[in-house]
C-alpha cells in the first residue's frame, strides 16, 4: 500500500481539527503532543504542547498520557506524521485521537500563541540532540545547563567522573579546585587525568580532557588548597558545588561555606568498597554537620590513601553526583535533599536512611548567626 493510500485510510478514522479547536481544547483538558524533532522543535512550539518526538512516541506516551480515554492532540510541521502517529496511538489503545491540520506551520501562520526556546546554534543541537529529545528537557532544559556554573572540589576519584559528564551534559561552566599534581596511583579511579600528565596540576590535566571532549564548556582552575581564608571567594562565582573532597575538614569547610552563601551541595564520599551521596540544599536543612556533628578520630576515618578504593566505587558515586547536579539545575526528577544513598560495591546494593535536620545545628539552624570557619590544617582533595 502507498503512503498516499494509506493516509487516506487514516483520515477517515481519525479527525482532523483546526489550530485553532485544538487550542480550545486544550483548554478544556486535551493533551497536544508535538511530534516533530528536535531540530525542528528548537524552532518554536505551541506553548500547550508536549514535545515527545515521532521516534519515541509510542515509547513514552503511556508516561505523559497514562489514561487511554483522555483526548489527545497530534502536531507535526504540517499533517502527515500526525496521521501515522495518531494510527500507531489507536493501535496502543488510545480512543481520543485527532489531527492539528496543517500542524506549527499553520498554527504559527495563524497567530496561535508558541514559545521560541533559546538559540542553540548548530553544534549544541547535534551534540546534545539526544538529551533536548527528552520531553522532561528539552531545548529549555539544555539551555538552563548552559548557563549554570559548577565547581568541583576535587579533580581526583570523584570530581573526574562528575566533571566529565558534566561537561559532557553541556554545563556551561565548570570550577575545578585541586592543589594537586597527577601521580600514577591516582590513575585507577581518576579517569580524568592520562599516565603522560604524571607530575601535572591535576586542574590542568582535567582542563585538557574536559575541553577535548566539549570545547564549548568553559573550565575555571583553581590551583589552591581551601581554606577559611579563600572558601567563600572562591565558591561565590557558582551556583552548585560538588563536593569530592576526601577528608572531613574539607568537607565541614564546604558545607559551612555553601551554608554562608547559599548554596546547594552535591555530596559524595567512598571507602574501600562503599560509597554515598546526598544533597543538601542551599542555605537550608539538613546540611553536612545534621549528618555528622562531629568528625570522628583519625583512626577510624583513613583516606583513600589509607584504607584503598576499588577504582570504580568512586565512578559509580561521582556520576550520581553529576546526575543530581543535572537534576538541581533542570528541576528534573526528586534531589536526594533529606535523604542519604548508600552504595556497596561487594553486593550491588542500594539503600537509603532518611536525614533529619538537627534543630540544634549551629550552622543551618533557622535563626543562628554564622558561627565562622573552624580551621584545619589538613585539607586535602581526593
Amino acid at each position: 500500500m502507498s503512503l498516499e493510500i494509506r493516509l487516506e485510510h487514516i483520515k477517515r478514522d481519525i479527525p482532523l481539527v483546526s489550530p485553532t479547536e485544538a487550542l480550545a481544547r486544550c483548554r478544556t483538558g486535551a493533551v497536544l503532543i508535538d511530534v516533530r524533532e528536535a531540530e525542528e522543535i528548537a524552532l518554536g512550539t505551541p506553548e500547550a504542547a508536549r514535545a515527545l518526538g515521532r521516534g519515541y512516541l509510542e515509547m513514552r506516551i503511556g508516561d505523559e498520557v497514562p489514561d487511554t480515554g483522555q483526548p489527545v492532540l497530534l502536531l507535526c510541521a504540517a499533517t502527515t506524521r500526525s496521521l501515522l502517529a495518531a494510527a500507531d496511538l489507536r493501535q496502543l489503545g488510545y480512543r481520543n485521537v485527532a489531527v492539528v491540520e496543517g500542524g506549527f506551520n499553520r498554527w504559527k501562520n495563524e497567530g496561535l500563541p508558541y514559545i521560541l526556546p533559546e538559540a542553540a546554534d548548530a553544534d549544541a543541537r547535534q551534540r546534545y540532540a539526544r538529551q533536548i529529545i527528552l520531553p522532561e528537557l528539552g531545548p529549555a532544559g539544555q539551555a538552563l545547563l548552559g548557563k549554570a556554573r559548577v565547581v568541583l572540589v576535587g579533580a581526583g576519584g570523584l570530581g573526574s567522573p562528575a566533571a566529565l559528564y558534566l561537561a559532557a551534559a553541556g554545563v556551561g561552566t565548570l570550577g575545578l579546585i585541586d592543589h594537586d599534581r597527577v601521580e600514577r596511583s591516582n590513575l585507577h579511579r581518576q579517569v580524568v587525568h592520562r599516565d603522560d600528565r604524571v607530575g601535572m596540576d591535576k586542574t590542568e590535566s582535567a582542563r585538557l580532557t574536559l575541553e577535548a571532549l566539549n570545547p564549548t564548556v568553559r573550565i575555571r582552575r583553581h590551583t589552591l588548597r581551601l581554606d577559611a581564608g579563600n572558601v567563600e571567594a572562591v565558591l561565590a562565582d557558582y551556583d552548585l558545588v560538588v563536593d569530592g573532597s576526601d577528608n572531613f575538614a574539607t568537607r565541614y569547610l564546604v558545607s559551612d561555606a555553601c551554608q554562608r552563601l547559599g548554596l546547594p551541595n552535591v555530596y559524595g564520599a567512598v571507602q574501600g568498597f562503599e560509597g554515598q551521596v546526598s544533597v543538601f540544599p542551599a542555605g537550608g536543612q539538613p546540611c553536612y554537620r545534621c549528618l555528622f556533628a562531629e568528625p570522628p578520630p583519625p583512626e577510624l576515618a583513613p583516606s583513600c590513601s589509607e584504607a584503598g578504593v576499588l577504582g570504580v566505587v568512586p565512578g559509580i558515586i561521582g556520576l550520581l553526583q553529576a546526575l543530581e547536579v543535572i537534576k538541581l539545575i533542570t528541576g528534573i526528577g526528586e534531589p536526594l535533599i533529606g535523604r542519604l544513598l548508600l552504595f556497596d560495591a561487594r553486593r550491588s546494593s542500594l539503600r537509603q536512611v532518611l536525614l533529619h535536620a538537627d534543630p540544634e545545628c549551629r550552622y543551618c539552624a533557622p535563626g543562628r548567626e554564622f558561627p565562622g570557619y573552624a580551621d584545619d590544617p589538613h585539607f586535602c582533595h581526593s
